[in-house]
């Protein structure tokens, strides 16, 4: 079987997803060809050696529907030859997409992929297509339906994270973060989004708050208390974990991911392809794995989908370098460095989403491009990227730097 490599990635700086973020003017098709410019300009890829475009896109609606990676791959000038896919899993999708195009490299029937991600929060609100699984009532009851800050706070009371300790995370996040960026740490992945005539839109994230303090982070109210009084989902959530008790409600803007507009797109190939294309490999693609939880609290399986990994790898967890875990919230990562015995240093060491947001379909991609930049810098080896998902999944992908 062949293996896949990373042979490079860029990403967009993350734009507020709010109507006055900077990168609002810009549409969805326009930020995944801007990735997809910048990747093979800075490669100097011929377009044609690449067979496919596998990217994330959470809400596929609207101005993010109609296969954004195909009418971005044609807005960008790549070869008409080059085909595109979208695909939706939830949170996870970025990552997906990266190992779904590993996985056509791997599996002989592709030299070349891209893989990544696009999401303009800004511009197509989460939540904006709908779904069964929370409009339905009958599917909603069924499954024990709560939103997912309801499933980060049951998390937090569960395990023990009161609000002094999601809420030192999120400083921390915020200083790792600001320190990378200072640093230039993001420097040789970040692509500037430009407007039409060339002026730049944004050229570095756009939510970082480097001065921010845990006092600062007292002063907000819990997002989710209100929702788990009325309509109740406390109540349901405590349908299944009746030993938790009354449910502390911990979570808010300031420790919660940020909502924000972006891109990422990775290229992956063969050795051979590379090759053929003046190109050298960064990393190669250890294992990965997708798997499914118990849906009500929803945000656990990170470390459940790492261990699926590193048993695919034949690896353990002390084999590994680096973490990297989408801060969807800040119980998600504490329980995630809790339940593998990881030390914290090692995981997020330039922040996380709380600092720098999360658009959904293209987080993955971008946390592990992160990670990979962070693996050169430092002279490691090895990395794991995961990410918690909706409905109870998670997904994880293990990389090692050539």
């Amino acid at each position: 079987m062949p293996d896949a490599y990373i042979f490079d990635h860029v990403r967009t700086p993350r734009g507020r997803g709010k109507p006055d973020g900077a990168l609002h003017a810009a549409t969805p098709v326009h930020l995944a060809a801007t990735v997809l410019s910048a990747l093979r300009d800075r490669t100097a890829l011929d377009t044609a050696a690449v067979s496919d475009i596998v990217m994330g896109v959470v809400m596929p609606i609207g101005e993010q529907g109609q296969c954004l990676p195909r009418i971005a791959a044609l807005r960008a000038g790549y070869d008409d030859e080059v085909a595109g896919v979208q695909i939706n899993r939830f949170c996870g999708s970025g990552l997906e997409a990266v190992n779904m195009a590993s996985a056509k490299v791997m599996a002989g029937q592709a030299d070349m992929v891209i893989g990544g991600g696009c999401e303009s929060m800004s511009r197509i609100p989460i939540l904006s297509d709908g779904g069964a699984w929370s409009q339905d009532p009958d599917v909603a009851f069924a499954t024990r339906f709560v939103p997912q800050g309801i499933s980060a706070d049951l998390i937090a009371t569960k395990w023990g994270y009161d609000r002094s300790a999601v809420d030192a995370f999120a400083v921390e996040s915020h200083h790792r973060a600001a320190r990378a960026w200072a640093e230039g740490r993001f420097a040789r992945s970040i692509v500037p989004v430009t407007d039409h005539i060339g002026e730049v839109m944004l050229d570095r994230d756009e939510t970082v708050r480097g001065n921010s303090s845990v006092d600062d982070l007292a002063r907000l109210k819990p997002a989710f208390a209100a929702m788990g009084a009325d309509p109740g989902f406390d109540q349901i959530a405590r349908l299944r974990y009746p030993e938790v008790g009354e449910i502390a409600h911990v979570h808010h803007a300031g420790n919660s991911s940020g909502i924000v507009d972006g891109a990422a797109a990775v290229l992956i190939g063969t050795r051979e392809a590379g090759a053929a294309a003046g190109l050298r490999p960064r990393a190669r693609i250890r294992a990965f794995a997708e798997i499914g939880s118990e849906p009500t609290i929803m945000l656990t399986a990170p470390s459940f989908a790492a261990e699926k990994a590193l048993k695919r790898a034949g690896m353990s967890v002390a084999d590994i370098d680096l973490f990297e875990i989408n801060e969807a919230f800040a119980a998600v990562a504490l329980r995630f460095i809790d339940a593998l015995g990881l030390d914290p240093a090692q995981v997020n060491v330039n922040g996380g989403a709380i600092a720098m947001g999360h658009p959904l379909g293209a987080t993955g991609a971008m946390i592990l491009g992160t990670v990979l930049d962070e693996l050169e810098r430092t002279g490691k080896a090895t990395a794991l990227a995961t990410l918690c998902i909706g409905a109870g999944m998670g997904v994880a992908t293990i990389i090692e730097r050539v």
